[in-house]
């Protein structure tokens, strides 16, 4: 089966470490930056730069021992996992000790915008205005709200629906985002004025 697949450093094994069995998680911030590298590959009409996106997204995920391919499907999808299920090119299922510690975003679908980039810049840009307006810990909710928004629906946050908030503060937030506590005492508060601020534009 040909996928996509580049090549990092052998890592640890679960068991070489000194944690109590617990693998760490990737960083959900690691993982929207592979997203977003990939994307950017794929719309590049340059092979060249194709390329660089790659390698940047394989130098990220090698720093904590991952690796990622595309799974060509009916809508594509991006699959990011231990480097040490691979060898080769090739994930043997037998090395696979955890499934969650694989996780996968899909790439294309009938949601997806030709525009992706556009999307995330936009919706960077109202993050970065509520920090400005409000400081960092609203700043940094609405960062989390704007990768949400452009890399699982790849919309404008501004045409978020209900339902979409909903899912972000309830699902996605708690599962997803690595917040301070001053970040998770604010962050209903933090879509409102994200809200607000989209409203007044």
């Amino acid at each position: 089966m040909a996928n996509e697949h580049d090549g990092v450093d052998q890592p640890a094994r679960a068991d070489e470490t000194d944690t109590d069995d617990e693998e760490t998680p990737l960083p959900p911030e690691v993982v929207d930056e592979a997203e977003r590298l990939t994307r950017l590959a794929r719309e590049t009409v340059d092979d060249n730069e194709a390329e660089a996106y790659r390698e940047a997204r394989a130098e990220l995920l090698a720093e904590h021992d991952y690796t990622a391919r595309v799974r060509e499907e009916e809508h594509d999808v991006l699959v990011v996992h231990p480097e040490e299920w691979v060898e080769d090119g090739t994930v043997y299922p037998e090395r696979i000790d955890d499934i969650e510690r694989g996780i996968e975003r899909p790439l294309s679908g009938p949601g997806d915008p030709d525009d992706w980039e556009e999307v995330w810049e936009h919706n960077m840009a109202i993050a970065e205005e509520v920090e400005r307006e409000h400081g960092s810990a609203h700043g940094g909710n609405a960062e989390a709200l704007a990768e949400f928004m452009s890399n699982h629906y790849a919309k404008r946050i501004d045409q978020a629906t209900e339902s979409e908030l909903e899912e972000f503060v309830e699902e996605y937030y708690p599962r997803n985002v690595w917040p301070t506590d001053d970040q998770k005492a604010v962050v209903e508060e933090s879509v409102e004025l994200v809200v607000e601020l989209t409203q007044r534009r």
